[in-house]
């Protein structure tokens, strides 16, 4: 078996919103459970041995648009959301990736040695990330706390506006350049977090951001959960001179599993096959080289493959990578390798 370590999971929200309906979240990681993706047992069956937790506050504002008669669709932004509720929430997500950590459930990492070493003991490692900077303060005085309790990646956008950026909407066919990027206090949480070592997640920031990001940071260009705009034209998607950027940068692109973001016709459709991530593997490989694509699942936050269905099916796509030629050191990289390379370098380590 292979050890996959993901770019991108929405497993806090899941746990998050079970246990607001009166659940356990730490037993439902450590025991089980039928709904969503990943929990502890199918993590271990399918070899995903850990991967970048988010933190995210949810817009309940927001409804995926259908496609019209010629395939294309355009949902409006989320609303921007409110700071202080923002923060209780996140912290309410904090306190359950402590809890997992302390009660054994999973292995909270703050370096690439933590990650390895959980591997090594297999106990699931999860680094927190935050994905959408609400909770975090203007003044970003409350960014030294979450890095104590272990955030170590973020990015500074999701898909709606906030004080620090612009996101891209969920739309197709559409450029990722839809608007403006970083705000002035977006230039000064990218200079904080490389003082301190947080890596800097592009996924779902404007093509302007993109942009506003690649000069300002000392880390390596990474998009946790995003494909080939090329291939699939959604604004969520990289296009080929982003691609190129992340590789003179030293960075890599995360596989995103959603299957809107994979098929040619940008179709919400789990039949997708698995041949449609391989060609986007491909695309991004060809583009970029291998030391620069990763795996980026969004389990637990959009529609997968029925092929996959679950973190236990994992595996499968690590079976498909191997038919198409990916083996031994190469799909090591893939894997998990690239993953542990970048998060070293933006960690200081």
């Amino acid at each position: 078996m292979e050890l996959v370590f993901d770019g991108h999971n929405d497993v806090l929200l899941r746990l998050w919103r079970n246990m607001k309906a009166g659940g356990d979240p730490i037993a439902e990681f450590m025991h089980g459970t039928p709904n969503g993706h990943i929990d502890g047992p199918r993590a271990k069956a399918g070899g995903l041995a850990g991967g970048l937790c988010a933190i995210y506050i949810p817009s309940g504002d927001l409804i995926l648009k259908e496609p019209d008669a010629d395939g294309r669709y355009e949902t409006p932004l989320a609303a921007p959301l409110d700071h202080s509720p923002s923060v209780t929430i996140a912290l309410e997500k904090a306190a359950i990736a402590l809890r997992l950590d302390r009660a054994g459930a999973w292995r909270l990492c703050r370096s690439t040695a933590d990650i390895r070493k959980a591997m090594e003991d297999g106990i699931f490692a999860a680094v927190m990330h935050m994905e959408g900077c609400e909770a975090i303060d203007p003044d970003l005085g409350n960014l030294d706390v979450f890095y104590a309790a272990g955030l170590r990646s973020l990015g500074p956008v999701w898909s709606r506006h906030n004080i620090f950026g612009h996101g891209v909407p969920f739309a197709f066919p559409v450029s990722p350049d839809t608007g403006p990027g970083l705000t002035d206090l977006g230039f000064e949480l990218v200079r904080a977090c490389n003082r301190l070592g947080i890596l800097i997640d592009l996924s779902h920031i404007t093509e302007k951001g993109f942009w506003d990001v690649a000069k300002t940071t000392d880390q390596p260009l990474i998009a946790s959960h995003s494909n080939a705009h090329a291939l699939t034209p959604v604004a969520r998607n990289l296009t080929d001179r982003q691609l190129d950027a992340v590789k003179e940068s030293g960075g890599l692109v995360g596989l995103n599993y959603a299957v809107t973001m994979l098929r040619d016709d940008g179709r919400d459709n789990v039949s997708t096959p698995l041949s449609d991530m391989i060609r986007h593997v491909d695309h991004m490989v060809g583009r970029m080289g291998i030391d620069h694509v990763a795996l980026g699942s969004d389990f637990d936050g959009a529609s997968i493959p029925e092929e996959i269905h679950d973190a236990g099916g994992n595996q499968n796509l690590v079976a498909a990578l191997r038919g198409a030629g990916y083996a031994g050191e190469d799909l090591k990289k893939l894997c998990r390798e690239n993953w542990l390379r970048v998060l070293g370098k933006a960690w200081h380590e």
